[in-house]
């Protein structure tokens, strides 16, 4: 990268003088002539110089009286024998002028027989490979006097520690947004990030898992200690602080309380306790204002994915702790906008106190979460407008609860208990249900052409999706964990062939078992010993959570379930690719869309390992706003200080990828990989630069 870029011939060059070739060639050629007069019978010499004599205007001469063998001849026939040369020269020029002529005009009259879109096509198509060529080398370095010198990185400010891109409520809430839309996501005009983001000045490494799900560091977070005391919430009162931690552990009053009221749920569906919510179908939970992430935790040791989704929030925020307890989440809110999950994609939704007000526009937040949930999924509300017992002091409430009520009736939910500030519901698996409503009863189903399967942060809309889906399969029909097992019915769902998911299976297999003793030397060398006395022996915790930022089938996710890794993997499939995010979601993993141009809705330093296998072959023939220097910045962003990242590409976009990895100050190591595919290993890892004071 350190050397001059350059393009056109070399190695080619043309000396002397024109006039000196000319003045050879007519040497030569009086010299040849000279020894045609003297009978040379040189055949190699007569063939070469034929054409040009016969395209010269200057005949050779010969004898009037004779032949060049010495007999005599008659001059009549002599005559008339150069006369017929003649005229057979002339008739050669004027067919070879015509043969140039006519192909020269057909290249012509084809060329601009090229329709002007298509010459447009080709030359934009041109001109973008040669912009996005230039706008790499650009933000890689400078360009300047022929030479290329690289661009260091520097650190952000502080101001950016707990960043996030693409949110700013305070600006919406100026331009004129309300009513739960200033949270709404904004990418269009958002800056490209170019500095590294620092942690905070007393950030800690997170302890391992599972130490570090009940315990965090209090300077690894916005949320300070006196916020902590101070706040009458129930879920942070409940928090223990500890000097410089928050507990989360089973001693607390918090946790004693999420066993009691998982189990109550558990009760209200007809379970014996929360460890049977496996067997009635459910597996993928998405918890909606989900506090600290209480509830996935408790819920983490008994196979159950909670997937956390909360507003944006300046200070304190639900997500970050969630996060940094190493547990599902990212930033979601249920305003304007449709959440970046296909329709049908989980097995319960859980509201306790999540702030959404579900009477409100008409009931088309609902209509949402209908869309959300799964055939036969369940959607657990808990709040003080379901209580009876309020209704007598207060009418509000009572006309409120009654139109929540009525409005999922409507949408063929069936109330199973209602216990205190609880309520269970239960979506129907029979399509019918829609068609034997009353006539004008409750939202219309979408049309047959309406997408429901790649919704990202589209409009809400007034109808209910998903009726009409080939995925409209009950969740008691498709239990954990045989589901992440599809046969080939299945698979033909999504359009795939057993033998192309077995092989697929089978390489990640592969890919784990190396990956995992590839990295188990590098981690645990650097650090043989970590915080917890609780913590098992290695490789079972080296990383708590995983990005994988193009999870195609989610086999990697599988891979690690199957060798019986204690991690929970992001699947993202990137919009700019086949939307495979519905099959990951029905195996019972958790993902989300996603466009790697814009920022990942979530905050700085959130994933322990960051995995990219063939995301930059995709990203490639894609006409791109970003760089790929943009997509690096963001995965520094995302990735914990001592963090790990594997690439996985082809042998060409490994080496460039490499080279991005010196300005980003990571880590990095090449490894081989012993197939028949073009393909390295690009393993990098992000160091702990810690903020100087002042």
């Amino acid at each position: 990268m350190s050397r001059p870029l350059h393009r056109g011939l070399s190695g080619v060059r043309i000396s002397g003088n024109s006039n000196d070739l000319w003045d050879s060639q007519l040497k030569d050629r009086t010299e040849k002539e000279d020894l045609d007069r003297r009978g040379s019978a040189d055949q190699s010499h007569l063939a070469m110089g034929f054409p040009l004599r016969l395209f010269s205007s200057d005949n050779s001469h010969s004898k009037c009286g004779g032949t060049e063998n010495g007999f005599t001849s008659d001059p009549f026939i002599v005559g008339t024998l150069r006369s017929r040369q003649k005229l057979m020269m002339q008739f050669l020029k004027f067919s070879l002028v015509l043969i140039i002529f006519l192909a020269v005009s057909g290249s012509f009259w084809w060329t601009i027989s090229i329709s002007t879109s298509s010459r447009g096509h080709i030359y934009h198509g041109y001109r973008r490979l040669q912009e996005k060529l230039v706008s790499d080398l650009l933000d890689i370095g400078e360009l300047s006097h022929g030479s290329l010198r690289l661009k260091e990185f520097e650190f952000c400010s502080q101001e950016f520690e707990n960043y996030v891109p693409c949110f700013n409520v305070s600006e919406n809430l100026a331009v004129g947004y309300s009513d739960g839309n200033e949270f709404d996501r904004e990418c269009k005009h958002e800056l490209k990030q170019n500095c590294l983001v620092l942690p905070p000045m007393n950030y800690k490494i997170p302890l391992r898992w599972p130490t570090g799900r009940d315990v965090i560091w209090v300077g690894n977070v916005k949320i300070t200690a006196q916020e902590v005391l101070s706040s009458g919430s129930f879920t942070k009162r409940m928090m223990m602080l500890d000097e410089e931690q928050i507990s989360f552990r089973s001693a607390s009053l918090m946790f004693d309380g999420v066993e009691d009221y998982s189990h109550q749920i558990a009760e209200m569906i007809g379970l014996r306790n929360e460890s049977n919510f496996i067997q009635a179908g459910v597996r993928t939970i998405l918890d909606i204002g989900c506090g600290y992430g209480s509830f996935g935790a408790h819920l983490f040791s008994s196979q159950l994915l909670t997937m956390c989704i909360a507003n944006y929030e300046p200070s304190g925020s639900q997500v970050q702790l969630t996060l940094e307890r190493g547990l599902p989440a990212m930033i979601g809110s249920f305003t304007s906008r449709r959440l970046p999950y296909p329709s049908l994609s989980f097995d319960m939704l859980h509201c306790a106190r999540c702030g959404i007000d579900w009477d409100q526009k008409d009931g088309i937040l609902l209509i949402e979460a209908d869309r959300l949930l799964k055939p036969g999924g369940y959607f657990v509300w808990t709040s003080p407008l379901t209580s009876a017992q309020s209704f007598p002091r207060n009418k509000e409430n009572q006309k409120r609860w009654n139109f929540v009520r009525d409005f999922v009736e409507n949408l063929c939910w069936e109330m199973l208990s209602q216990q205190e500030e609880t309520v269970v519901w239960k979506k129907t698996s029979r399509r019918n249900c829609y068609t034997a409503r009353k006539p004008g009863a409750g939202p219309s189903l979408c049309n047959k052409g309406h997408d429901v399967e790649t919704p990202y942060y589209r409009q809400l809309e007034n109808c209910i999706g998903g009726t009409q889906s080939n995925r409209w399969i009950s969740i008691e029909k498709r239990t954990w964990p045989s589901r992440a097992n599809l046969n080939k019915t299945e698979l033909a769902i999504y359009g795939l062939q057993p033998e192309e998911f077995t092989e697929d299976s089978e390489n990640w297999r592969t890919a784990v078992r190396n990956y995992w003793s590839l990295m188990s030397p590098l981690i645990f060398s650097d650090h043989p010993k970590r915080p917890g006395d609780e913590d098992p022996s290695p490789p079972y915790n080296m990383l708590r959570n995983v990005l994988d930022m193009n999870a195609h089938f989610g086999g990697f996710s599988s891979a690690l379930l199957e060798a019986g890794k204690s991690v929970w993997v992001m699947n993202v499939v990137p919009t700019s690719g086949t939307n495979y995010l519905p099959m990951i979601l029905d195996r019972g993993f958790v993902g989300v869309l996603h466009d790697w141009c814009d920022a990942f809705p979530t905050y700085p330093r959130t994933y322990d390992l960051v995995h990219a296998g063939g995301l930059l072959s995709l990203e490639a023939g894609q006409q791109r706003r970003c760089t790929t220097l943009d997509l690096f910045t963001e995965i520094d962003r995302l990735l914990r200080p001592e963090g790990w990242v594997i690439i996985r590409d082809t042998a060409a976009l490994v080496e460039s990828a490499r080279a991005l990895t010196a300005q980003l100050k990571w880590d990095a190591r090449v490894i081989e990989i012993e197939s028949d595919s073009d393909e390295k290993l690009l393993i990098c890892q992000k160091p702990f630069f810690k903020r100087q004071a002042g």
